[in-house]
């Protein structure tokens, strides 16, 4: 269990995260959804530690993550694996290199500098690799191949590391929507057949809808929503969304850039329409 209390991040007067607080039950996928600048990306760093919280807790099992320090905080981010929105691949590196980059927090300094990886670590690179779909392209350059391609190896990186928790911000935002919807499905077999917990920032509402156990809704730095997919109709959105011009947002938020055309992204468009 996954526990956040009363989590706050301000810059200067800027409330960027303000006051959150919700539980994540082991194994659940969370989509996070919200306008730009609603708080999203500061939430899942401060879950990492990349960014301090400036105030709250961040509860997991029996331990406070947010007073971890030294090799303790090293240990946690191995279990807590980030996704991001631009792969950070290393470009001039072969694939197979990059998914081993996830080992790093098992070696000793020197061996790492070395890149001196065990045989079973190999291994276990390429196997998730395979799981992916990248196994065919190990020992090309990140630098060539396709965003998609490299998202999946970036989740490849992820998986090595042996997480508890997957943090993935926005994974799928600058893909085409075919690409999207493979990141997707990816991400919800890992969720169900290794029981991992997701957590998920979204840009869109359907695609939400369609892979996340539930959805948590930000407006500037605060939670207005918590509760099942099926829940979001047309006024909680606009909650979420609402701003000048809301409409606008709203119809443009609903639309999947995740789902190809003739899946669930026509009837889930249809339904919030109706909402």
């Amino acid at each position: 269990m996954l526990k956040l209390e009363g989590l706050t991040k301000t810059f200067g007067a800027l409330a960027a995260v303000n006051d959150v607080s919700f539980e994540v039950p082991a194994g659940q996928m969370l989509g996070i959804i919200g306008r730009s600048g609603a708080g999203k990306s500061t939430l899942l760093r401060m879950i990492n530690r990349l960014t301090e919280p400036a105030a709250g807790r961040i509860i997991c099992g029996d331990r406070d993550v947010s007073a971890l320090r030294g090799r303790a905080l090293r240990l946690w981010r191995r279990e807590c694996a980030m996704i991001f929105q631009q792969f950070n691949l290393v470009p001039r590196l072969d694939v197979l290199t990059n998914v081993l980059m996830g080992r790093l927090s098992y070696q000793p300094t020197l061996r790492s500098l070395l890149k001196l990886f065990t045989p079973e670590e190999r291994a276990l690179a390429v196997v998730t690799l395979e799981r992916v779909e990248m196994a065919a392209s190990f020992l090309q350059r990140a630098d060539q191949l396709s965003g998609g391609q490299q998202q999946r190896v970036a989740i490849a990186r992820a998986l090595v590391q042996e997480p508890r928790i997957i943090l993935a911000d926005e994974p799928i935002a600058s893909l085409d929507p075919r690409s999207a919807a493979r990141v997707m499905d990816i991400l919800r077999s890992i969720n169900r057949d290794d029981g991992m917990t997701v957590i998920c920032n979204l840009h869109t509402i359907d695609t939400a809808r369609s892979y996340c156990d539930r959805v948590i809704g930000m407006r500037a730095g605060r939670v207005v929503f918590d509760g099942l997919p099926s829940a979001l109709d047309r006024e909680r959105i606009n909650n979420i969304y609402a701003a000048e011009g809301a409409d606008e947002d709203i119809d443009e938020n609903i639309t999947s850039t995740a789902l190809p055309v003739g899946t669930d992204r026509d009837r889930i468009g249809h339904a919030v329409t109706a909402a």
